[in-house]
């Protein structure tokens, strides 16, 4: 028997919003994801498994074929160059917007400007696009307080609703991409495992398409 699929999922919203795409596909874990400890699942095809990890390791293990296929917020392939994966569907979940925010009625230096994210490669080329000088301060988490505390200018972050810029005197200014989660796929698996890979994403097309509806 040929070793099984392996498809990287990505923790949290994204999980939540690929398992119905894929249960409509055929494919469902043997066991709740939500309330297992466990990292790999066995599913209801045996020729498939599920793996799930953080969004910023999707790409990762996808590129270099632990994974044949994963699911990654276009924010991390921007991130983390998803262009040596093949990116053959725009799943339509988790929207959202990659944009830069500041305090409102603050301007900016006119020098250089500090800036707080973690998406630092995607924060330079936008930066250095616009012939900004920027500092890039990384950070993992809680945004909103880099501009408060006076540790940087601007953030570069993904908004939703941007009720937690609101609610921190912030407020959204340039948009940078839109974002939605991408099914990406290893380029040796495409070659290699090109039926059985093109068959799960013929039915997560279809899938999509019906969602759409």
């Amino acid at each position: 028997m040929s070793a099984p699929l392996t498809i990287a999922l990505t923790k949290g919203r994204i999980l939540k919003e690929t398992l119905p795409l894929l249960a409509e596909a055929g494919i469902a874990p043997l066991e709740d994801i939500s309330s297992s400890r466990k990292l790999i699942f066995e599913t209801t095809q045996a020729d498939v498994r599920l793996v799930v990890l953080r969004g910023s390791d999707v790409p990762t293990y996808v590129r270099h074929g632990a994974a044949d296929i994963g699911v990654s917020g276009k924010d991390m392939l921007l991130e983390y160059n998803g262009a040596d994966l093949y990116e053959p569907l725009d799943l339509g979940i988790a929207r959202c917007r990659l944009m830069t925010a500041g305090l409102k009625n603050k301007p900016l230096p006119r020098a250089r400007i500090r800036v707080a994210t973690k998406f630092v490669n995607v924060a330079k080329q936008h930066f250095a696009a616009r012939g900004v000088q920027a500092d890039i301060i990384k950070l993992y988490g809680a945004m909103e307080l880099a501009p408060l505390m006076d540790l940087a200018d601007l953030i570069v972050d993904i908004v939703d609703t941007g009720n937690t810029l609101r609610a921190n005197g912030m407020e959204p200014l340039e948009l940078i991409a839109d974002i939605s989660s991408r099914l990406v796929v290893n380029k040796a698996a495409m070659k290699c495992k090109y039926a059985r890979v093109q068959s799960i994403v013929d039915k997560l097309q279809s899938a999509v398409a019906k969602r759409g509806n």
